[in-house]
């Protein structure tokens, strides 16, 4: 099979590899569509995450769906053809955060892209059974890549707590950031304003569901949500770039008491804090570690609200187009939203 490495910051090579026969309780799953993510591109640029640094060779992608090809023993369920989301977190299950219900901080979790474990940029893969989620019957698998970056979104308003009719600030309006303007907009959120520097994702941002999309180089953001909320600032920001000064932003945007929520991840292993004004204004400080349990939740999104996330969908591109695909997105070239690649 197929297999797309980043040997080095910014270069991938195909390589052929081999997989073997799916263990007790496995399926092995030929790999069809998986969308770019982030924290993809932080490994491709920066050649880490904060203080994880790479391992190379890595096999990158982690919002994959695929076709079932064959299943282990005591696998039920599943037959060859099926479609199917796939899960990319192997957790312990036996841990006191699995059994709390807090899997995403599992303490033995591996998470399929994160070295040195291989990710989906490849054209089969052998999982346990319950990383596979039925893929609705109305969504394409390009459609159905969505789901992993929705559920984080979702886990995202989980920490938000927001009520009816509160006012939102997203900041960076990139995938991730545009999926949680559109669940925002879902969810009965009052006013929503996205911050962005890039035109094509602000106009985006405005067809998923924001009321008000700005540009930090042409305008203070804190400035501009405290004029248009009468000085009070709004009930939650939500920072999905966690890049240059949007962290202190969102601080500075939040009214007192509210909430911030990061979501991004910063490139630099340390990030000031403007922690005085955050203190004054008491407010809850949350971070988002991809999610947790929403993943059904997201494809059911997905299914019922197809035209409102379908103009996310910018590229798709085959695998030998890896290079490609990642210029896209770190340049933000043709308009680009979600890029997915197909193996």
């Amino acid at each position: 099979m197929r297999i797309a490495e980043l040997h080095e910051p910014r270069r991938f090579r195909l390589v052929e590899g081999r997989i073997g026969e799916p263990g007790p309780g496995e399926i092995q799953v030929r790999v069809h569509s998986i969308g770019i993510c982030g924290s993809d591109l932080h490994y491709y640029a920066e050649g880490r995450i904060g203080d994880v640094a790479c391992q190379y060779p890595v096999v990158l992608g982690h919002e994959p769906t695929g076709t079932v090809v064959r299943t282990g023993a005591g696998v039920t369920g599943w037959a060859p053809g099926d479609r199917a989301a796939l899960e990319p977190a192997l957790y312990c299950y036996h841990c006191e955060f699995c059994l709390s219900g807090r899997h995403n901080v599992c303490a033995n979790i591996r998470f399929l892209s994160t070295p040195p474990d291989p990710g989906f940029f490849r054209e089969c893969v052998n999982l346990p059974e319950h990383n596979l989620l039925p893929l609705p019957p109305e969504l394409s698998m390009e459609e159905g890549t969505l789901f992993e970056p929705l559920a984080v979104a979702l886990h995202s308003l989980e920490l938000a707590a927001l009520g009816p009719g509160e006012y939102v600030a997203v900041f960076g309006a990139g995938p991730i950031g545009l999926l949680t303007i559109a669940a925002l907009r879902l969810a009965g959120a009052g006013r929503i304003w996205a911050v962005e520097p890039v035109a094509a994702r602000r106009e985006l941002a405005l067809q998923l569901g924001a009321d008000a999309a700005i540009d930090p180089a042409q305008a203070d953001p804190v400035k501009q949500i405290l004029r248009d909320t009468g000085g009070r600032g709004v009930d939650a920001a939500i920072d999905c770039a966690a890049r240059g000064q949007s962290m202190n932003q969102s601080v500075g945007a939040a009214r007192n008491a509210g909430r911030v929520i990061i979501t991004g991840i910063p490139t630099e292993a340390r990030t000031p804090l403007d922690f005085h004004t955050a203190r004054r204004k008491e407010l809850a400080f949350l971070n988002v570690r991809r999610s947790i349990h929403e993943s059904g939740a997201a494809l059911q999104m997905l299914r019922e609200h197809r035209r409102l996330f379908a103009p996310m969908l910018t590229h798709k591109l085959p695998l030998e187009a890896v290079g490609r695909a990642f210029t896209l997105l770190e340049s933000y070239q043709d308009g680009a939203g979600k890029v997915v690649l197909q193996p």
